[in-house]
């Protein structure tokens, strides 16, 4: 009587326990998955914001994108204010700065390029974003990404701003996405706080 009531504890503890063994071990592998993947979409984005670079690996393969990451991407370091650099034959031809900050509905992950003069935006990208699609999903789109290209960074309070879609542009402006005012007053102040704290992190004589 004494081992048929431990039994069904015993059967339960066992088939708990392997259960839990898969489920920890699918969970693992997922994890694995889910990092490398995430690490790819970030090493895309830094190449996508130097438009030269991305035209020649745009449609490569994972393998091909990682490895073109690695040749010419150098990971941050005090002399380029913790951005990453793009080089050619170690001379910097640009810096990915990385922004983020809170969206409209979840934080905001974002590169900037910036050519090495320091003043002349090469390109911008988005690589993690949950706003509304169709609406500020937008700013993720080649069609917003593309007005930042050759903008200049401003010497006034903001270093770029997003205008209401149709108004005049300037040289440090760029249009809004129609119908997604929160989601880009939210990113305007998530590139400017970011580009503010790039500079500001830069060795004084390289300013």
């Amino acid at each position: 009587m004494i081992e048929k009531k431990w039994y069904p504890i015993f059967f339960m503890f066992v088939v708990t326990a392997i259960f839990s063994s898969f489920v920890i071990g699918f969970t693992q592998t997922t994890l694995s998955r889910v990092k490398a993947n995430e690490k790819l979409i970030f090493e895309k984005a830094v190449l996508a914001v130097f438009p030269e670079l991305y035209n020649s690996v745009k449609n490569a393969s994972g393998i091909e994108t990682h490895n073109a990451f690695v040749k010419n991407i150098k990971e941050p370091d005090e002399q380029t204010g913790s951005a990453y650099s793009y080089r050619i034959d170690n001379k910097v031809k640009g810096y990915a700065v990385t922004v983020k900050g809170e969206g409209f509905w979840a934080p905001i992950k974002a590169i900037i390029g910036v050519d090495a003069d320091k003043k002349t935006v090469m390109g911008f990208a988005v690589y993690q974003q949950s706003e509304t699609p169709g609406l500020g999903a937008e700013i993720s789109k080649p069609e917003f990404r593309k007005q930042f290209e050759n903008k200049l960074l401003s010497k006034d309070a903001q270093f770029l701003t997003i205008k209401r879609p149709g108004s005049p542009l300037n040289e440090s402006s760029v249009h809004a996405i129609t119908g997604a005012t929160q989601t880009s007053v939210r990113l305007e102040k998530i590139i400017n706080d970011g580009l503010k704290k790039w500079q500001e992190s830069m060795p004084k004589e390289t300013k």
